[in-house]
């Protein structure tokens, strides 16, 4: 039998109440000990006791203990949670008691891992949980949400069946008949595996809105000293977060934050201003900033609108037109005009193909942020993050939805060349190996240790 496990199931850290997990088969005689009751604890129900430490019987704190019974739980074992006031000195004392009753602290997601073994959800329910504790915005936590209420498994039964009704089909064929399929059942074999590719496809291609909603990107301010960058990061967060005054070259390392623009996650980088400079600290930030600016998903390069462009400005733009950027035309508050086409930074010849890349703003009056967030968004967003349609939101499932496809693709080819039934089932076999790794049917164990490697413990 399992060892039995036990772990803080809320954030470390003081609160109001915090809770301590524990499931195996010991956790009700451990509750017992720490309670010193012999009553029967009800299942599903929370009962009102005093913990005291069973060496000395003295008290603890004054608790509330719920037994769920094996198997209606959500390990499928016999789970205890004991509810105590949120003290981290008193937390730590009862989990150092359940230890010293015979239990060993969880590894990370090692309950939901039990659910899993024990079948009461399946390996892309059991990611779901922990993409429902680390979501970010309202829209990753409604695709959490219903990919644990079972929507990808779902999703994939249909293609799981057809795809084991040609099997079943190819290796009968193969066992009974002795002579090549019929030409039409052929026909019909391709024509079924054309329309689960397909339906494949169209769902691995949900993941581009999928994984924008659940991982977000990353943008990376730059510009010249005092041309604003730290202003328009503060402006953006909503705080101020980044140091701002008139001296050039304030910011010499890069500040990282996050905030949302509608679904959509932002981890928005603030760097040093880009120039040459002799000063070493100033330097290390200068290729630093480079650095972001390559990693980044998108730049948002900032000029200060009221002065004329210079040689360094042109240069920021030439290297970030080889990925996403725009163009945040700065301090328009300095500026008579408001059109873009009459700034004095926006009529440099040499940014005459950029127009449609430029947003003219206001760090120090707000003006213009409002288009700029949406500039910020608009090269990545579709139409699906708007939609309620279920995404697929992980880089794993998407992997081996596209290789569930390209073994279709394969096999439908083989089929087409008048190869042998055992040649194109094996294409079959490996789409449907691949199709079962994402609900766990055919996961190694070496996997499992990756993906839950990145739950929290406790959960």
């Amino acid at each position: 039998m399992p060892e039995t496990i036990v772990a803080l199931a809320t954030p470390p850290g003081r609160s109001g109440i915090g809770i301590v997990r524990l499931s195996g088969q010991d956790a009700l005689s451990v509750a017992r000990r720490l309670t010193g009751d012999a009553r029967e604890f009800v299942p599903r129900r929370a009962t009102f006791v005093e913990l005291r430490d069973p060496a000395d019987n003295g008290l603890i704190d004054k608790a509330l203990v719920t037994y769920f019974a094996a198997p209606h739980s959500f390990t499928g074992e016999d789970t205890i949670e004991i509810s105590c006031h949120g003290s981290p000195v008193l937390l730590r004392k009862v989990i150092d008691l359940c230890l010293a009753a015979g239990c060993r602290p969880a590894e990370p997601g090692e309950f939901t891992l039990r659910a899993l073994s024990n079948g009461k959800l399946d390996l892309a329910e059991a990611e779901a949980i922990r993409d429902l504790i680390d979501a970010q915005t309202n829209a990753a936590a409604r695709q959490a949400v219903r990919q644990l209420s079972g929507a990808l498994s779902q999703s994939l039964q249909p293609l799981k069946d057809e795809l084991l009704n040609t099997i079943v089909v190819l290796e009968s064929a193969l066992e009974f008949v002795e002579d090549d399929l019929p030409e039409a059942q052929s026909e019909a074999i391709a024509r079924s595996l054309h329309e689960v590719a397909e339906r494949t496809r169209a769902f691995a291609d949900t993941f581009k809105a999928g994984h924008l909603i659940r991982d977000g990107l990353t943008a990376t301010i730059v510009g010249r000293p005092n041309v604003g960058k730290s202003s328009l990061f503060n402006r953006l967060l909503g705080t101020e977060r980044a140091i701002v005054t008139d001296i050039a070259g304030t910011t010499r390392d890069q500040l990282n934050e996050r905030f949302t623009v509608g679904d959509i996650p932002v981890h928005l980088i603030d760097t040093a201003g880009m120039r040459e400079t002799e000063d070493v600290v100033e330097k290390i930030g200068v290729e630093r900033a480079r650095g972001a600016m390559a990693d980044a998903d998108l730049v948002i390069v900032v000029f200060d609108a009221s002065e004329p462009l210079t040689e360094e400005d042109r240069e920021l733009v030439r290297s970030a037109s080889r990925q996403a950027f725009i163009i945040a035309l700065n301090k328009i508050d300095k500026h008579a005009s408001r059109d873009i086409s009459l700034l004095a930074s926006a009529g440099d010849p040499a940014l005459a193909a950029y127009r449609e890349k430029m947003v003219a703003i206001s760090a120090k009056t707000g003006e213009g942020l409002d288009e700029l967030r949406e500039a910020i968004v608009r090269p990545f967003a579709t139409n699906d993050i708007s939609t309620s349609n279920f995404l697929v939101t992980d880089a794993r499932h998407y992997d081996l939805l596209m290789r569930t496809c390209d073994e279709l693709l394969q096999s439908i080819e083989r089929l087409e060349e008048g190869r042998s039934e055992e040649i194109v089932l094996i294409g079959l076999h490996n789409a449907l190996r691949y199709l079962g790794e994402i609900t766990g049917e055919t996961t190694t164990e070496d996997m499992l240790t990756r993906i839950f490697s990145t739950f929290c413990i406790g959960k």
